[in-house]
């Protein structure tokens, strides 16, 4: 029997029971769009950590206050005793490195801001003017911090862009006064609109010199600094040069943690893509429950196709040809349960793309092939016992239909 024949006959037999066809075909393409749709999500993860962690810069080194231990528990803590700040001094100092380029200090707290009789509670960012340099920020309208001593306290601040429109509305905002918490500071400039990064929305924010914000705040310590490395050659040198510099002025103890943007980046791509293989696998479970069923229904088919099974072997078809007949119909089941599949798993991750725009749903090339070759997999493989019962068919009994 030529090809064509086996599968046009294979064809004819699945339009014959149009109801189990259906079925079988439709358990086959939940199963490889659940893969589609998970991993796609896990893929729309991974890449969403990627950006927004890429966007806080390039060449990124960052200090932070604490010493991050393997049990999460840092040196002094057991005996209750807090890390020792971060100063505006040690920040300072961290230029002496030859390897890093530049510096931006950050201290964070929220303050209430007014204008006239309009109050919202805000979140306050210290910093410098090399911070829109590190961050890669764009200012919108007029200009951003000043430049100078980083111990120098000024009255300025540089709104979001939400926060600008809440305040003034279409009307000029740069050049006047605002009140955060007991002090007042004139507006130099207004932030591009840059949404949300880190969980920090940059339009949603006020930016003050860090001496400003310590005297607002009522502190002398850093939330973290951030450092920008000369070139992504020398990163871990600025890391090692950054630990060095703490290590010194923290009288020999180890008390901060430096971590590149590179070293977090890795982590996190590799418990999002352990992540993402995880679900695909568990989703990758109804393939197999797929396959039971197709072996099930293949099995009730041999027993009522006795007859047209004893017929062709009558006419000469031996026991391989029966079997490549039941193998032509599980391969057109699962081939197009697969791409029925396919199709219903691109157009949920699309709608789910929609309705989170922010999230970069994908579904990984990997996954889109191992759905569709576990589902061919699995027809094929759970109907070998019904093909070879089917082969194994005495012709003189399965034509008296016994």
């Amino acid at each position: 029997m030529k090809f064509s024949d086996t599968l046009s006959f294979a064809l004819g037999s699945l339009r014959g029971s149009p109801t189990r066809t259906l079925l079988m075909m439709l358990a086959m393409s939940i199963g490889v769009a659940a893969v589609v749709v998970l991993t796609a999500l896990g893929e729309g993860a991974r890449r969403y950590v990627i950006n927004q962690f890429s966007s806080l810069g390039t060449n990124l080194v960052i200090v932070l206050p604490g010493r991050t231990e393997t049990a999460g528990i840092g040196p002094g803590m057991l005996s209750g005793q807090t890390p020792r700040d971060i100063t505006l001094d040690d920040a300072d100092a961290l230029l002496r490195s030859t390897a890093i380029k530049r510096i931006a200090p950050l201290t964070v707290g929220s303050a209430t801001l007014s204008l006239d009789a309009l109050n919202r509670e805000v979140v306050v960012l210290g910093s410098t003017a090399s911070l829109l340099a590190v961050r890669h920020m764009d200012i919108g309208i007029g200009r951003f911090l000043p430049p100078g001593d980083i111990h120098e306290s000024a009255s300025v601040c540089v709104l979001g862009n939400k926060i600008k429109q809440e305040l003034f509305g279409n009307a000029q905002a740069v050049g006047q006064w605002v009140r955060l918490g007991e002090r007042r500071f004139r507006v130099i400039g207004i932030m591009a609109s840059q949404g949300e990064s880190m969980g920090l929305n940059t339009d949603e924010i006020v930016i003050v010199p860090v001496a400003s914000a310590h005297q607002l705040f009522n502190t002398a310590g850093l939330f973290r600094v951030l450092i920008e490395a000369k070139s992504r050659d020398v990163i871990e040198q600025a890391k090692r040069d950054a630990e060095e510099i703490m290590l010194q002025r923290h009288n020999n103890e180890k008390d901060v943690t430096v971590i590149t943007q590179d070293a977090v980046l890795q982590t996190f791509d590799r418990i999002l893509t352990a992540l993402t293989m995880a679900v695909g696998g568990i989703a990758a479970i109804s393939l197999a429950v797929a396959g039971v069923l197709v072996m099930n229904v293949m099995l009730i088919a041999v027993a009522q196709r006795v007859k047209e099974i004893g017929l062709l072997k009558a006419l000469g078809a031996p026991g391989g040809q029966i079997r490549n007949l039941f193998f032509a119909e599980a391969v057109l089941l699962s081939g197009i349960g697969s791409l029925a599949g396919l199709a219903l798993g691109y157009a949920g991750s699309m709608i789910i793309g929609q309705i989170y725009p922010s999230l970069p749903v994908s579904p990984p090339w990997w996954a889109v092939l191992a759905a569709c070759g576990t589902a061919l997999g699995t027809g094929i493989l759970f109907s070998v016992w019904p093909a070879r019962r089917a082969a194994r068919l005495d012709p003189v009994t399965a034509l008296s239909g016994r």
